[in-house]
């Protein structure tokens, strides 16, 4: 379920509605962790169900019109296993199609620019620090990102800021490393439109070394590679190299 109104998982999508008669984030989060059957961070779980409402109105005011009642309320269906409604959707809509146009927003509010100058030499931008949480466990996962871009003539330019902000939004719910990495490669890829776009991200996992068998010193590092970085191996090396040495 999605419990602050980004993500704990990306199949629904639902929030905690305080108006709701006998609904509260005590209910909610009651509901949370019996449905974590024990995995899921306590500590973690009471903020997202505290602050679900909040964070869930401020998304509905960046323009998703999700269904409402008559009354002007949000109209919830009830999941199995939920003591009230808390799944809502657009039209028929919900869990991904809901982060696509997320997502879809996200890039309408990202200014880019032609590439006036013609730039087309490797440009790499990090190590962007990265936060979010593990959408099995909803504990920490911290890292870094590295953003490798290989221009064009035709390349949009968006400022250096832009790629901190694309990577922020996209950790900024709860997450599967990989398929976070490709999330964020969609997103530039969309965007900018280069040659060539290398991501490498490197995190630790605290549902790994909190939990389970509790290692301390692992990581996790994979990385996305499209276009001329998929077919230059030259140009791959190259970026790889660039990488400050990493841990």
């Amino acid at each position: 379920m999605i419990r602050d109104g980004r993500g704990a998982s990306p199949w629904v999508h639902g929030f905690n509605n305080p108006v709701r008669e006998g609904d509260s984030a005590r209910v909610f989060l009651e509901d949370t962790l019996k449905s974590g059957h024990g995995l899921s961070d306590p500590e973690l779980a009471e903020a997202l169900c505290t602050d679900s409402a909040e964070i869930f109105d401020e998304i509905a005011q960046m323009g998703l019109s999700f269904n409402r009642t008559l009354s002007g309320e949000y109209q919830a269906i009830r999941p199995l296993g939920a003591s009230f409604p808390r799944v809502v959707s657009i039209g028929n809509e919900t869990g991904t199609a809901v982060i696509d146009r997320l997502s879809a927003e996200l890039g309408d509010r990202i200014t880019e620019f032609p590439n006036a100058e013609h730039l087309n030499e490797l440009m790499i931008v990090g190590p962007l620090t990265v936060r979010s949480a593990c959408s099995h466990h909803l504990c920490p996962v911290i890292g870094k990102i590295w953003i490798g871009v290989m221009p064009n003539e035709h390349t949009n330019v968006i400022g250096l800021s832009k790629y901190a902000r694309l990577a922020e939004w996209v950790m900024g719910r709860p997450q599967i490393q990989e398929e976070a990495v490709v999330q964020l490669a969609d997103l530039i890829q969309q965007k900018t439109q280069p040659d060539g776009l290398a991501i490498v991200m490197e995190a630790s996992h605290y549902c790994m070394s909190w939990r389970g068998v509790k290692d301390m010193d692992s990581k996790m590092i994979n990385s996305v590679m499209r276009g001329s970085f998929l077919k230059d191996p030259n140009l791959r090396r190259e970026f790889l190299s660039l990488i400050p040495k990493r841990g």
